[in-house]
Order: C-alpha cells, then structure tokens, then sequence
C-alpha cells in the first residue's frame, strides 16, 4: 500500500529538490500534493518533466504502485506513453510483477471515491481549479445518483436548540442499508448454515453526554513533511470535547492498527483528506492500545492525521451502548463470509500486516458536531473488516457543514434585525 509520507512519495526522483518549496507554498501532504492542478504547477515554475512525474507518482499511489516510482521516472516518458506500452514492455523495462502490469493498466482508481451530488463546490485554493487534471477528476466527480436518494432534512429556523442527532433523524440508500437514526452498520449475515449468531448490536446513537468527557492522549500530530520524529512527543491527556470545540470532526475509532483490514479502512479515508479539509472536518484516529513500535508502521504510512490513544476505551464503549463489542476469530472471522471478503478486500490492496496486539474489540466510527451539538453519525464495525462507506460519510459531512452554515446566516439575521 502506497506510503502518506511525503519523503516516500516523491522517492529519489526529480521532485525531490522540489521539496522545500512545496513546504514553504502549503504542499505539505499527499492527499493534498496529488490533487494540484496546471495553475497550481504554473505558479510554482514546474518543469514538464516535474509535473510529468507528479501524475505519474500520483497514478501510481492510486494503485499501490510505488515501489516502481523512480524506476518509471527514470525511463523520461510520460503516463500516457506508459500507458500505452505492452505488458511485455512494462515488465521487462521496470521490473513490474504480472499482477502488478494488470494493476497498472487498470485505467479506473481503486482508491478513488466520489463527492455525493449534494456536495457544494470546493472552494478551497488548492481545488477550486481540479478539471485541468484527468488524475484528479476521478477522485472527485460526483458520487452515482442513485447512492442517495434520500436527502437529509433540511435546517429550520429553530435548528440552532436542536442536537445533531435531531437535524439528522433518519434516512435510507438503495445499497441496502436501513438507517435507524443515524447509526449505520453492515448488516448481519447467517454463519455456518446459521449455527452461529452474530452478536447484537446497539441500534442507537450514543448519546453525546458518553464521549464528551473522555480522557484522550495525543499520540502523533497531522504529518507534515520532515515530521515524523515527532511520533515520540508525549503530550498530556486532555478532554476528547476540545478536540471538536471549534470545527467538527471523524474519529476512525481502531480495532487493531496491525490489521490489515484496518489499516485499508485508514488508508482509504485519509486519501480523502482534500474533502474534509474542504468541509472544515478533522480527521482523527483513535487506538485503544498504546505500542509504539505498531504506531511508527501505522503513521504516516497508512494514516497521516492525527493518532489518539484512548486508554479507557470509552469510545469504543460507546460504540457498544456502553460494554466494548468483542467477538472471538473463530465465530467473527473463520464463520463470518463477510469478514472473509472484507480480508480479501483489504489483501488485494496490497497491504502488509501483523498479529501484534488485542484484536477482538470491534471498533467503528463517529461524526462529531462542533461545541456540544452532539453525534451527527456512528458507525459499527459489526463485522470484522468493516467500513464506513466514504460516500456516505462525506454526504454526512456535506449536510453538517451546510446546516452550520445556515445555523450561521440565521443568527447573523436575528442580529441584524434586532439592531
């Protein structure tokens, strides 16, 4: 699986002497590096032969190909002349592996993942101008009609006293799923010709009161270049509240972070980072152990955002309604077709792993309101492997921004009116 560190990604090729001044002009991160567009090179002077490499290093981080970065660099051709050459031609020219030339052929991203329709234009600087880019526009054209075709309720005027978990009571997609409130889950599926239950699970959200307390420990900070040393600064525990005190955000609650299933869902979400940023959301992963050999493999290379240690495991408490959601490998994996594919899923991405740690505390998701506006949307890891589906997080995410900015017109009109 392609690295989010930035060092990595640019290898030892031309874009390497480019890296103080994409430090100094905000390129700081991969998500983020791999959506610049023609302007964004223009105004940074990038050669063709640089900006030739940026789509190629991007294209080949999209398929987990970077082991081949500076090889392919080094041979001067573009991507579409690469794209255009045989498979005998790839694999004798670069080295490249039989499944690895398909994987690079493959015209169509695997770790790709679309804006829902409802989605407002990014306004940010870095992608307000994305359609020159072929690369970039993949990752972000808007999400297949039929994924939503229920909107979440819109704000009224006496929104502002109301939680989240209110504004953003129920809805359902076509996919599948049922959506009581806004907990969200895979659904459960028989095992062993129906000898073995899956365990229950909690059908309602957490109420915001459980998590607003937790006692929370920053274990890493958002990676920037030349920062991973910093893995090593302990910092004193804190209020999980202050974490979302003035921007709301996801916390990717973990179950193991040397699961290979788990560190494809990390992997997966933060690749999106440019949409949240855009929406004003944090990204925060959440461990309930503390290893620090297991969170040097883990950031930045598969998660770039900040790492939280929750000793207590409360968040994941809550995601149980209050008791840890555990399940033996035997009945949630070997028993479990599902899990099964997640594993698959998560194998043919090419992504190491380890046996290091507890792994039978099921972990999930959280979208978090900023202040105190409580729990927009929860997710359970019902099945071992389990995601929260991009899209329909990023759809949730859509809907909090806007209702806060509606929230923030009205208050501005009641001010305006009252003077």
């Amino acid at each position: 699986m392609a690295s989010f560190s930035i060092e990595e990604f640019v290898g030892e090729g031309v874009l390497k002497v480019l890296l103080p001044k994409l430090l100094e002009e905000g390129w700081d991160d991969v998500p983020t590096l791999k959506i610049m567009n023609t302007d964004d090179m223009e105004a940074l002077s990038m050669t063709q032969l640089e900006k030739d490499a940026l789509e190629i290093r991007s294209y080949l981080h999209d398929r987990a190909l970077m082991q081949y970065g500076d090889r392919i660099e080094s041979s001067g051709k573009c991507l579409s002349e690469l794209l255009n050459l045989s498979l005998g031609d790839l694999s004798s020219q670069f080295g490249m592996k039989r499944g690895h030339v398909a994987r690079f052929m493959d015209r169509t991203s695997a770790c790709a993942d679309h804006l829902p329709n409802s989605h407002p234009s990014l306004a940010t600087e870095k992608i307000s101008l994305l359609s020159k880019n072929t690369s970039i526009q993949r990752s972000f054209q808007s999400v297949n009609s039929q994924k939503f075709h229920s909107k979440l309720p819109t704000r009224n005027s006496s929104i502002n006293r109301k939680s989240l978990e209110q504004s953003l009571a129920s809805f359902k997609i076509k996919d599948g799923y049922i959506f009581k409130g806004i907990v969200s889950m895979e659904p459960a599926e028989p095992r062993a010709c129906g000898c073995v239950q899956p365990p229950p699970v909690v059908e309602k959200v957490a109420p915001y009161s459980t998590i607003e307390n937790i006692s929370i420990q920053k274990l890493t900070p958002e990676y920037k270049m030349g920062m991973e040393h910093l893995v090593k600064t302990k910092t004193p525990p804190m209020k999980a509240s202050e974490l979302w005190r003035n921007k709301p955000a996801v916390l990717l609650c973990i179950r193991r972070p040397g699961c290979i299933m788990c560190r494809a869902e990390a992997h997966q979400l933060y690749a999106k980072k440019p949409i949240f940023d855009s929406l004003g959301i944090q990204l925060f992963a959440v461990l309930h152990e503390h290893m620090e050999s297991e969170i040097k493999d883990f950031w930045p290379r598969y998660w770039g955002g900040v790492v939280l240690f929750d000793r207590g495991m409360e968040f994941f408490k809550a995601l149980g309604g209050g008791k840890l959601l555990k399940e033996k490998f035997l009945s949630g994996f070997v028993f479990n077709p599902r899990a099964i594919a997640n594993y698959k899923r998560a194998k043919a991405m090419g992504i190491k792993q380890n046996f290091k740690g507890e792994g039978e505390i099921k972990g999930g998701l959280f979208v978090v309101g900023s202040g105190r506006s409580g729990i927009a949307y929860q997710f359970i890891e019902r099945n071992f492997g389990d995601w929260a589906p991009p899209a329909e997080v990023i759809e949730i995410c859509s809907q909090l921004q806007q209702n806060q900015h509606e929230g923030h017109e009205e208050s501005n009109t009641r001010s305006q009116q009252s003077e």
